[in-house]
Formats: C-alpha cells, structure tokens, sequence
C-alpha cells in the first residue's frame, strides 16, 4: 500500500496548531439501549463547535500553516464552510470573500455575514460558486480554502478523530456523515490501522463517496436531498478517493425522511437544534442503514447546527 495522504503525525501537528482557537466539543454517553438499539450509544457534540460545524477546524488549519497574502481569503460555500472560514479570518484579522449559491439557506448566509466577510452570490449551484471563487483568486491572488479537496483541510478535520478518540478510547465504530468527503477523510485517517471501524452515511440522493468507492475512482452523481446544502457535493475528487478507499469501511445510504426523524428526535430529546446534514448519521442508526452488533461501542457524530429554526420548528410540530 503506498504512503497515506494524511497521517497521525499530520493531524497531532494540526492539533497542536489550531489548539486554543477550536473548541474541544463534548460527548454525550447514552448507554444501551438508546435509541431501541442493542449497541452502547454516544453522541459526539461537534455542532458545539465555533461557527456551528466541524468546518472550523480545517479552516483554522489552512489559515495558521499556510502563508495569507494581502487579498486575505476566498471560499466558495452552501454555507458551513463558508462561515467557519469567516469566523476564523475574523479571529486572526484577516479578509475573508466567501462565494455562495443562490441555493445557499438565509441562515447559513446571514451566519457568514455576521462574522465580517465579503458574501457574493456565484450563480444558481455551489460549482457556479466554485468557478466563481477560482476567477477572483486568480484575479486578486487570494488564498483559497476548500471545504475538502486539500491536505490542510482533511488534517484539520481529523483532529476531530483524535479528540473523540481520547474521550471515548473504547469505541468500535464512528458513523460519520459524508458530502465532499473532507471530515469522514480526516476521521478516517486518524482511526487508520486501528480497531475502530469508520462508516459514511450519505443520503439516498447524495451519494458522491459511495459512487466512488463502487467505481474505484471519483465521479460525478446527481444531488437531490433534504440535506444537500451541506452534504451535496457532485465528486469527492481524488484526494479523498485516495484516502478513503482503504480506510472506510463503508458507507450507510439514508433515506430523507430518516434524516427529519434525526432531527427532531434531537430536538425532542436533547434539546440540540441540528441540520439536516448533521443529524444524517444518526438517521442511519435510526432507520437500520447501519445495523450495530449487540454491545458494540458505537459513536455517532453530530456535526453541524446551522439549521433555518423556521424549518426546524415544522419538523418537531
């Protein structure tokens, strides 16, 4: 097997850089029996994370290990990324222009707003912000930061492995929610070689890492999900290919009505307001797309709370 793209040494180093400027998010031990499951269930907080979402690490990450030209920072973002980019150029005074769809939620948008950043709309679908985003970097020679196509990125996201690792170190299985790829790949590359078994869970409607693994090798899929906001990206691009395909287990495909069902039994019980893409992996416990062995440690990660409460409110009823 040639040489991983991401290492342990590569994500302890990360660690120690975004150490202070990320927050270390609980985890909620459930026991067994949670949820009707025979597993012993834990919840992994990470929605608690700055700026709503995991993004905040890799952002971090990419602004303290590479060099920030004058023209700041650009993305382009459905939104969590965006914001985390923005919350973390906000903390280290530097200039942040995020790229958005027209698809792109109010709330998610008005969040990158809020930390100080320059919000262009970049056409109909996140590619058109994409392409968008690549001119003005070409253009101005600002520092781009993909949400999970680069190294930076996918390290920054598996200090969230290394972290959950320390607090639960008897774990069997993490159920990870995937649309680009960047944190099931950072995930996946701290628990490589170990006893913890790594599984995506993608929509029915959204499947970009599944379709890769069949096909060894990225490709395009059609998106269309509850959640594809956050989980909706076309092709996971080859660097996540190149990591994932012998690190993942597999991948849990969800159904969009599991994903609401997540959603408000957070709310109802837990009280934790989450969207869709972060309440994913727990919709695949949930609906039995992932179906644990009797007392296996299971840990399911919540990753994103940047949901419309208007939206939320007509789940729960």
């Amino acid at each position: 097997m040639s040489a991983r793209p991401v290492t342990r040494p590569m994500i302890e180093e990360a660690a120690a850089r975004i150490a202070g400027h990320a927050r270390v998010t609980p985890v909620m031990r459930l026991g067994t029996g949670a949820f009707g499951s025979a597993a012993d269930i834990s919840l992994k907080l990470e929605c608690l994370q700055h700026a709503g979402s995991f993004k905040t690490r890799g952002a971090f990450n990419n602004l303290l290990s590479l060099p920030v030209p004058a023209a700041g920072v650009s993305a382009a973002s459905g939104g969590n990324h965006g914001a985390a980019v923005a919350y973390a150029a906000s903390r280290r005074g530097v200039k942040a222009t995020i790229f958005v769809p027209e698809i792109s939620p109010a709330a998610k948008i008005e969040a990158i707003k809020r930390f100080g950043a320059d919000v262009v709309v970049g056409g109909a679908q996140y590619d058109d912000a994409q392409a968008a985003c690549d001119r003005f970097v070409a253009e101005t020679g600002a520092l781009k930061i993909h949400p999970f196509a680069a190294a930076e990125t996918i390290t920054g996201q598996g200090t969230l492995g290394r972290e959950w690792d320390q607090q639960e170190p008897d774990l069997d299985t993490v159920l990870v929610a995937v649309g680009g790829g960047g944190l099931i790949s950072g995930i996946a590359s701290w628990f490589a070689g170990s006893k913890v078994k790594v599984v995506g869970v993608e929509p029915e409607g959204s499947r970009a890492l599944q379709a890769a693994l069949d096909a060894k090798g990225p490709v395009e899929v059609k998106v269309a999900s509850v959640a594809a906001d956050s989980l909706g990206a076309r092709n996971v691009g080859q660097l996540v290919y190149d990591v994932t395909r012998d690190s993942v287990d597999h991948v849990a495909l969800v159904p969009d009505a599991a994903i609401t069902e997540a959603q408000g039994v957070l709310w109802r019980d837990f009280r934790l307001a989450v969207e869709a893409g972060g309440a994913a992996a727990l919709g695949a416990l949930l609906c039995g797309a992932y179906k644990p062995a009797k007392g296996e440690r299971l840990g399911v990660l919540v990753c994103g709370a940047n949901v419309d409460l208007t939206k939320l409110a007509a789940i729960v009823g």
